[in-house]
Parts: C-alpha cells; sequence; structure tokens
C-alpha cells in the first residue's frame, strides 16, 4: 500500500461506513442497453471481495444510486451491502436516514463518487473519494483519489485504504495464507 498523508489516515481509520455510488464507480461508467431495455453493467470482482473483506472487518457498506438497475439489485445480494437506496434524485436527504438507520456521525462515513450529483454526500463525509474519471469539479472535493479506474478495482483500493488505517488489512490478508 501507499503510504498515506496523517490527516488521509485520520480519516481513515475513524470510518464506519462506507457509501458507493454505482455507475462510474462500482461500474466503468458505461451503460449498455439492449434492444428490449435491459441494462447490462459490469462490475469488477477485486471490488466485490474488498467489499466483503471489509464489512467482515466490521465497516458497514451502503450504496446511494440514482438509477434502479436491476442488475445493481443482485450484485447488492451477492455482496452482502447493508444498505441499500436506488433511484434516489436527492442522495442528501438519502445520506441523512442512512446515517440515522447505521448509527454513525458524519464524520464516519466514507463516500466514493465520481460526479457533481455526488458532492451533496461528498462535502458533508469524513472521507470523501473520487475515481480518476470523475468531474473536474467533484476531484476538487475530493480527499483522495484513487489510482485504479472506476469499476476496475477503485472500490477495493478504498476497502485496503480504510482496512490499512484501521490495523484490519493485514491480519485479513494473512488469512488468505494459513
Amino acid at each position: 500500500m501507499q503510504s498515506l498523508s496523517p490527516e488521509l489516515q485520520q480519516r481513515a481509520a475513524a470510518i464506519k461506513l462506507l457509501i458507493l455510488d454505482v455507475d462510474g464507480v462500482l461500474t466503468d461508467g458505461h451503460i449498455y442497453i439492449r434492444d428490449t431495455g435491459e441494462e447490462i453493467k459490469s462490475f469488477h470482482t477485486l471490488d466485490g471481495h474488498g467489499i466483503k473483506m471489509l464489512a467482515a472487518s466490521g465497516v458497514q457498506t451502503a450504496i446511494i444510486t440514482g438509477r434502479d438497475a436491476p442488475s445493481v439489485s443482485i450484485r447488492v445480494q451477492q455482496l452482502g451491502i447493508a444498505h441499500y437506496f436506488k433511484g434516489i434524485h436527492d442522495k442528501r436527504a438519502a445520506y441523512a436516514q442512512l446515517r440515522e438507520q447505521a448509527g454513525v456521525a458524519e464524520h464516519e462515513c466514507a463516500f466514493v463518487g465520481d460526479d457533481v450529483v455526488d458532492l451533496p454526500v461528498m462535502v458533508r463525509c469524513g472521507l470523501p473519494v473520487a475515481v480518476p474519471e470523475a468531474h473536474w469539479f467533484t476531484r476538487e472535493h475530493a480527499a483522495y483519489i484513487t489510482r485504479r479506474p472506476a469499476g476496475k478495482g477503485a472500490v477495493r483500493e478504498v476497502c485496503d485504504l480504510i482496512m490499512q488505517t484501521q490495523g484490519t488489512l493485514q491480519p485479513a490478508l494473512n488469512e488468505y495464507i494459513k
């Protein structure tokens, strides 16, 4: 893992809830639509396993997305994501409701986004993260910009970063080499 600034370490160490956008974060941002109207999305297995490892370490996981795609609901179930807000147009209101449900303060939340619609949450949470392809204005409001691209391990990078600062990453990894 890369070395992190003391401020970033402090922010990440406090995280109790990781919140994700979907399109452009968990996916590469492309939306494929069949002639039947069915949407097809591509998810990366590194991200999925990172979410599972993070949850196993005690950090809650959530999605707040503006779209309502059946494929995302399936992926949420596969990964055991605890909180799922779909078809959301006011991410700020969903964020307040989510924090209440999860029992966490703003400084204990991380959010990974890619576009200006994510800013109402990003500017309020303790660890705002953007992917490299994010809109420039969104990147300006991020405390951390992932090295990995959206839909290709960016979320895993954030999960690893949080776990590293909380001292849970290496013990979790060591379980795989026993």
